[in-house]
């Protein structure tokens, strides 16, 4: 009971291949299990080791619903993979097996080659739903995306949510379309040749609906976390609980398809086992890869500057592949005018930026004042493909009052010069859904939840954290419709102005990283950098064999003087942010040579490669 089986899913409801249905149930507490099936058929489960309750019955088939009853309170599968009356409701039994994938040969895309596309379902298209998003995958492939990240999907209170909020973490929300319909998006992915990443969140559980304290002790009360009780990672029981994360990783991988997992907030997962969590379930993705000879990631969101996470196993790290680096996007949003207030204190502009480009890390053993401690460890041996660079994202759009993307922060030029610096870094670079045509439209917070009074705490707790903002207006009403439909992208726009010089402009710049490996292969060993903090300008150096790229960045509203470095004689342009087919002032000269002064326009980046007679 205790060996996880990499080839297939064990617990919940599973159908074997003559379509009987194996029922596994850990509740150590229970001194009864039944299941109830469509509320008619009652049938006992029989007690196990470590707490599990079998059953195999021909009674329940794919498609019917069902409810276990514990001690005689009838609760939904805590790992049901269907809820069709949201979080509330009974279970619907689901076949993972029985659906047709055509993408047999698919073969996931060389992590250094992601470049991804996050993307919210529900606010995504106007239908809200994975059907919706196939709708646009030409628009994605023709930008230039390589994989779709989705926030997270697990099953969540009603139909609107960021998805953090979920509460089934095998379930599929239900107004998206259910798991059949992330089977049908995968492939169709798949079929169009772009990976899919999948946000998922294993360091707390949503509180309405949150049924898992029913079975058993899935919490512990030995660490707290903003969301409460920790989940039980290392204290009693905690074996079973960590069984049931890393089949839900596997899950993913192997019944869905799924390319990669982003976990959410690894730092906030409590683990002193000998073992961490993060470490045995990369041992089991490393299985079931050897299995089946398909490839997966790991990918973390982590604050803690440790390189331990995204450190190979023999190493004694944790394994992750690659990390999201939140803080080169605080140096980024510092250095282009951004507020130094918060956690963005600790950072300065141009030069911690320059740090970015150059450690991944900001902090890397530094002392932080924002953390009153030296903070953060070194990079030196870790690859720039493990780092995920961006200049905005979910979070930092939409833990905004307002919900501001960066097209109501900053002017159309430095929003170009954001997706430069982003684009020409020697890491993975990812978009939030609508940057690539300067989206008006906030993103903001909202749920759907139907608990009156978690409605009312979720609304005084907005209203609470922005209290010192007063005199921007109110925080937006999380539960209201209105503030869900004006965080929806307008496809409408794609054909105005400014959005369609930003979308051409999005789409040239992402084929020039894809088209010089100087830009496109993430090596930070081959990089230079220089800066002028009073001039605000940063010159980049990167090259590839022969090859060699320099990039010059303005963050300031003058021109400003760069002298030409002496790497190479002579330079030919390849882009220039400035150019007045972007809407831009003024060229820059086609062909530079060393030693002489370039003028580069306010807010622009110029990127130049070496020139061959």
């Amino acid at each position: 009971m205790n060996k996880i089986n990499v080839n297939q899913r064990t617990i919940g409801v599973t159908f074997n291949v003559s379509g009987t249905a194996e029922i596994l149930v850990w509740a150590p507490l229970a001194d009864s299990v039944f299941i109830s099936i469509r509320d008619q058929a009652l049938l006992p489960l029989a007690k196990q080791e470590l707490g599990y309750w079998k059953l195999d019955t021909d009674r329940l088939k794919p498609g019917m619903t069902y409810r276990f009853i514990i001690n005689n309170e009838p609760v939904p599968d805590v790992a049901s993979l269907f809820q069709p009356d949201s979080v509330h409701g009974p279970s619907q039994a689901f076949n993972v097996n029985d659906f047709n994938w055509t993408d047999g040969s698919w073969q996931n895309i060389a992590l250094q080659d992601y470049l991804m596309y996050e993307l919210h379902t529900g606010t995504f298209t106007p239908e809200s739903t994975f059907e919706g998003i196939e709708q646009k995958l030409d628009y994605l492939i023709d930008l230039g995306i390589t994989a779709i990240e989705l926030m997270p999907v697990a099953q969540f209170p009603g139909d609107r949510n960021w998805g953090y909020d979920g509460v089934y973490p095998f379930a599929v929300q239900n107004s998206y379309g259910g798991p059949f319909g992330l089977q049908q998006l995968v492939n169709a992915c798949h079929r169009k040749g772009l990976a899919v990443v999948l946000d998922v969140v294993y360091n707390h559980v949503g509180p309405e609906g949150n049924y898992l304290n029913k079975y058993g002790p899935y919490f512990t009360d030995k660490y707290k976390t903003p969301w409460g009780n920790a989940v039980n990672f290392d204290d009693a029981g905690c074996n079973q609980v960590r069984r049931y994360f890393i089949e839900n990783a596997l899950m993913w991988f192997r019944d869905f398809h799924v390319d990669a997992l982003r976990m959410d907030a690894v730092h906030a997962i409590k683990d002193l086992s000998p073992k961490h969590i993060l470490r045995e379930i990369k041992e089991h993705v490393d299985e079931l890869m050897q299995q089946t000879g398909k490839i997966h990631y790991l990918i973390v969101e982590c604050d803690l500057n440790d390189t331990r996470f995204i450190n190979p196993l023999d190493q004694q790290g944790y394994g992750m592949d690659t990390q999201w680096i939140d803080e080169f996007h605080h140096a980024l949003r510092v250095t282009a005018g951004g507020k130094k207030e918060g956690y963005y204190s600790d950072f300065n502009p141009v030069s911690s930026l320059a740090e970015a480009y150059v450690n991944g890390y900001v902090y890397h053993g530094q002392y932080s004042v924002h953390r009153e401690k030296y903070f953060g460890t070194t990079t030196e041996n870790n690859p720039g493909r493990q780092f995920v660079v961006f200049s905005q994202n979910h979070d930092q759009v939409g833990n905004r009052m307002l919900g501001e993307r960066s097209s109501q922060l900053f002017s159309f030029e430095m929003q170009k010069l954001l997706a430069g610096a982003v684009m020409v870094s020697p890491f993975l670079p990812m978009l939030f859904m609508g940057e690539e045509y300067s989206e008006p439209h906030p993103f903001l917070y909202f749920i759907s939840h139907t608990d009156p009074e978690l409605v009312i705490a979720v609304r005084k707790g907005r209203k609470a954290e922005f209290a010192a903002f007063h005199s921007e207006g109110e925080a937006p009403n999380p539960d209201a419709m209105k503030t869900f439909q004006q965080s929806k992208l307008q496809w409408d726009i794609l054909d105005e102005e400014p959005q369609k010089t930003m979308l051409q402009y999005y789409k040239a710049l992402i084929a020039l990283r894809k088209k010089y490996p100087a830009l496109k292969i993430p090596d930070r060993k081959k990089l230079k950098i220089a800066y002028d903090e009073s001039a605000k300008t940063i010159t980049l150096h990167r090259w590839q064999d022969t090859q060699s790229i320099v990039c010059f960045m303005n963050f300031s509203a003058e021109q400003q003087p760069i002298i030409i470095p002496n790497d190479i004689q002579q330079w030919q342009k390849l882009f220039d942010s400035a150019d007045r087919k972007w809407k831009g002032t003024a060229s820059s000269p086609e062909l530079i040579s060393t030693g002489m002064s370039l003028t580069v326009q306010p807010e622009s980046i110029i990127i130049y490669t070496q020139y061959y007679v």
